[in-house]
């Protein structure tokens, strides 16, 4: 829906990349599976904004 939202749960997907390998380079796995879970929190919230607009764009062909 907003772009705002998008841009949020992108750096949510980014902030869990950059975690998740600094969780690999230093071994450290509490802060790799932090980054994991950081990255799959965004994608599934992207994956929900994706089916809002479907869902809009749906309603609004209704519309025409």
């Amino acid at each position: 829906m907003g772009a705002d939202d998008k841009a949020a749960n992108k750096a949510e997907q980014l902030k869990g990349k950059t975690k998740k390998g600094l969780g690999d380079l230093t071994g450290d796995d509490e802060l790799r599976a932090q980054g994991e879970a950081d990255e799959a929190r965004g994608k599934v919230k992207q994956a929900g904004e994706r089916v809002k607009d479907a869902a809009k764009n749906v309603k609004d062909a209704f519309k025409r």
